[in-house]
């Protein structure tokens, strides 16, 4: 029996599914939440800010859910869409780490991630649509500002929040090896404007999920 080649359509209808469940269904982890070593009671002040610090984080994870689906849908080669999926599947733990960290320290997610989401399926699909280099390229510059992003965030969580900084930290740790993995298939890195585009677009989105 041949194995099926699903086209555009079926992949569309595929990312229909994955919209629902990313924006409307708790994410679930393979894994546990990283191992973190006892802390000490927050103030609310630092409740407060761990909370957001995590909703951003939240949000980030829901836009690159939404850019890997969006670069798999219009790759041009198997290999490239193969790891685009294989990136997002990855980063659903980070996804479900959030939410219930976020749920612990009671928080919400951000009101904004249908808008995240949106924007970032039609910035991936686009990028996924340049070619091979051009869409690896974008994941590597990605992967850099997520990870100094996420640096940022264990300079402003409390040192007595162990719990939400061992999740920045193992995330940090997985997102610099999903852009090594990018750069070894053939990433380029992209022109000075193209990063600065993106790094603005960033701030847009973690301003946004940070008060709403």
């Amino acid at each position: 029996m041949e194995n099926r080649r699903f086209g555009l359509g079926d992949r569309l209808i595929g990312e229909i599914d994955n919209i629902i469940k990313i924006l409307s269904v708790p994410a679930r982890s393979r894994r546990p939440l990283p191992e973190s070593v006892p802390g000490g009671p927050l103030s609310e002040v630092a409740r407060a800010t761990s909370a957001r610090l995590m909703r951003v984080n939240h949000s980030g994870e829901v836009a690159a859910q939404a850019l890997y689906q969006g670069q798999a849908l219009t790759a041009r080669e198997d290999q490239v869409r193969a790891a685009m999926r294989e990136s997002a599947a990855e980063e659903i733990d980070h996804l479900a780490w959030c939410e219930q960290r976020l749920k612990e320290l009671n928080g919400r997610t951000s009101i904004l991630n249908p808008l995240w989401y949106a924007g970032s399926l039609a910035i991936g699909a686009a990028v996924g649509a340049l070619g091979r280099a051009a869409s690896l390229g974008f994941t590597v510059e990605t992967e850099n500002q997520v990870e100094s992003h996420l640096s940022d965030h264990l300079q402003r969580l409390s040192l007595e929040d162990t719990r939400s900084r061992a999740i920045v930290e193992q995330m940090r740790q997985e997102e610099m090896q999903h852009g090594s993995k990018a750069a070894s298939l053939g990433g380029k890195a992209l022109p000075f404007t193209v990063a600065a585009a993106m790094r603005a677009t960033s701030r847009l989105m973690t301003h946004g999920s940070f008060w709403v």
